[in-house]
């Protein structure tokens, strides 16, 4: 009984309107818990609040929690499933902070305290602020909804040169983002595009995954996790040859003191305030760059000026293989001459190839003298592979790569890449290209298989929308590879959803999933897991039809539980669910052994349709560093809120 004595006086709980009115004309600085009547209050953040108000001590700063379900004022936030906390200064709001991030919470909530004592001792300005993460109702009917980045495609001249700015959670919470934005073209870049996105905790892991053996990577991924950033796409200044060195030369250094000394006109000098609370991202270089795109804006192409006018040139893909002694030693020189040469990297991946793999690609090449030595080399270390586009990629590589031989190269074309990067006492050269398009598109096949993922049409979809849906599944270019209807039992849709058995909303979701037929599907295509979500659209339909309104879930869905369609996350939960579901397609099929049912799917439901074997690419089973992602241990955030628990996917009906 002590304990909760402690919470409610820790924070005021506010339930109509006149409470919350008396809770704005309070003195000094509030933070205010907008929680849903269904899930109730950010749990994980009260003994965080209980530490900051016991250091503090301070008679001006005051917590709350308000339901928005019964207070006008809030009704905007309804339905809204992220944790959102509010911070008002004499009535007015200060500063908004989306999800339940602990380190960026505590250090908002000294900072907005300290501005609003200056405010109310030395009457300083109060900046009231507008929540970006809303749309305004009355310009909403006026004005045509925005179509997401992710479902149109992007084409710039391919003789502009781009990066990706991302503006992070902090400067965002603190209303900064416009201010920002505006300083950006007033210093003279182009925004080719630009979209407001909350990254999963597995989508923050995954965008940083080069930063992984660094201190503080785990700090990093919930604070980009925390709540909406605004991801650019700009094209250079006038003047500037390569957009990248330039938008790195405007933000400033990483480390904000070292900005703030060295560059103090610079964004993150002026709005960051410590590392990786530095209020703005820039890509390292063009070869992350080009990652970085394809991470965000998968649909991001560029084109020639004779595309421009009109008149289509078609993109072509070719595969480059660079082998292990060069990718060791020499890799960033190679990728830097690929980028200004004008290819995208399209996919790269690392792999260490079997004298077996080695063998199936060279087939043609078994009974030539060199084999022996060209096994040796391939199966000597990690193989980089890049699927390269441009337009005519086959013929431009194989121009700037070389004659094969390596005597030839060097007589007869020493500034080609085999010549340049020959090995001593190796008789084999050290690069590989595609002999014709046809070729290109098998070999990348053989090194980058079309990802699959798995989709669900939900029961509240499966009368009106079914046929809608799967038409547009085939005019986005996925196969589906399996699919059967079926009915889920209790017993199932517990076991699908089991990451979410302590939530409050559990009961509510698996009665909703086992009321009704689902349509349960393998789709297959490059990049599925991410063209599938960014299709599917924002969990929550209000989200989806103000940043997404061609998505799915913005055309079909009712509200969050009944939302149409399921996706996973990631790769890995991808082939998890499609085992629990497809259970005989390709292993013995057994779920996972982590605390669920040992049998499988297959075993439980009754289903008209046979699942046919798939087959897999020779490299399936390789060791790859680019894919590879560690399942993500369940952190004990425990907030009411859907998304802050760790599962297969970022919320609970996606």
């Amino acid at each position: 009984m002590a304990g909760k004595k402690k919470e409610a006086s820790l924070q005021a709980s506010v339930t109509n309107q006149e409470q919350w009115e008396e809770m704005l004309a309070t003195k000094g600085l509030a933070v205010v818990d907008v929680y849903q009547q269904w899930c109730g209050p950010c749990r994980a953040v009260v003994s965080l609040l209980r530490k900051i108000k016991n250091e503090l001590g301070d008679d001006l700063l005051h917590f709350a929690t308000a339901e928005a379900d019964s207070i006008d004022a809030l009704e905007r936030y309804r339905g809204k499933c992220e944790p959102t906390f509010l911070f008002y200064g004499g009535g007015e709001l200060v500063a908004v902070l989306r999800g339940a991030n602990a380190p960026l919470l505590q250090r908002m909530i000294v900072e907005e305290l300290a501005k609003e004592k200056l405010v109310l001792e030395q009457g300083g300005e109060r900046r009231a602020i507008k929540d970006d993460g809303l749309i305004d109702d009355e310009k909403k009917e006026d004005e045509t909804p925005r179509q997401s980045e992710n479902d149109i495609r992007i084409i710039v001249p391919a003789s502009k040169s781009y990066t990706v700015a991302v503006i992070k959670p902090d400067a965002v919470a603190h209303g900064k983002a416009n201010e920002i934005i505006m300083k950006i073209q007033d210093a003279g870049f182009e925004i080719l595009a630009h979209e407001e996105r909350t990254l999963t905790e597995v989508e923050a892991r995954d965008f940083y995954q080069h930063k992984a053996t660094e201190t503080g990577f785990e700090d990093l991924v919930q604070f980009m996790s925390s709540g909406p950033s605004h991801i650019l796409i700009l094209s250079q200044i006038e003047g500037s040859s390569n957009v990248v060195p330039a938008w790195r030369e405007f933000i400033g250094p990483a480390d904000v003191e070292e900005a703030k000394s060295q560059k103090p006109e610079s964004l993150r000098a002026q709005y960051g305030t410590q590392t990786p609370f530095n209020a703005v991202h820039g890509s390292e270089d063009s070869n992350r760059a080009s990652r970085e795109l394809a991470f965000f804006f998968p649909n991001f192409t560029t084109a020639s000026a004779t595309e421009q006018d009109g008149e289509e040139e078609r993109v072509e893909r070719t595969l480059a293989l660079i082998r292990p002694d060069v990718a060791r030693e020499n890799r960033e020189e190679i990728l830097a001459e690929i980028h200004k040469s004008g290819f995208t990297v399209a996919m790269q991946r690392e792999v260490m190839l079997t004298e077996e793999q080695v063998t199936q690609f060279y087939s043609q090449h078994l009974d030539k003298d060199y084999f022996p030595a060209l096994l040796r080399s391939m199966t000597s270390g990690p193989v980089l592979a890049l699927a390269l586009a441009r337009t005519g990629a086959v013929h431009h590589w194989r121009s700037l790569l070389g004659p094969p031989d390596i005597k030839t190269a060097k007589e007869e074309s020493p500034d080609c890449l085999r010549a340049q990067f020959a090995v001593e006492n190796e008789p084999i050269n050290q690069l590989h290209g595609s002999a014709s398009p046809e070729e290109a598109e098998r070999e990348i096949s053989f090194f980058f298989p079309p990802q699959r993922t798995l989709a669900v049409i939900k029961p509240d979809a499966m009368e009106a929308h079914r046929e809608s849906i799967l038409e547009e599944i085939h005019a986005r270019g996925f196969s589906v590879a399996q699919l059967k209807e079926t009915a889920l039992s209790r017993e199932m849709a517990e076991e699908f959803y089991k990451e979410h058995r302590e939530k409050p909303f559990f009961s509510q979701l698996v009665e909703f999933m086992s009321r009704g037929p689902c349509l349960m599907l393998i789709l297959t295509k490059d990049n599925a897991v991410e063209e599938w979500r960014a299709l599917m659209g924002p969990t929550d339909p209000d989200q989806a039809k103000a940043a997404s309104p061609n998505s799915l879930r913005a055309r079909f869905a009712s509200d969050i539980l009944h939302n149409s369609v399921h996706g996973s996350s990631n790769e890995q939960h991808a082939e998890a669910k499609i085992r629990f579901i497809f259970g005989d397609i390709s292993s013995d099929a057994e779920i996972p052994d982590d605390g669920g049912s040992d049998r499988t799917a297959s075993e439980r439901v009754s289903s008209g349709d046979e699942n046919t074997d798939l087959s897999k690419s020779p490299v399936e089973e390789m060791s790859d560093n680019h894919h590879q992602q560690h399942e993500d241990a369940s952190h004990d955030s425990n907030c009411g809120s859907p998304q802050t628990g760790e599962s297969d996917d970022p919320d609970p009906c996606s």
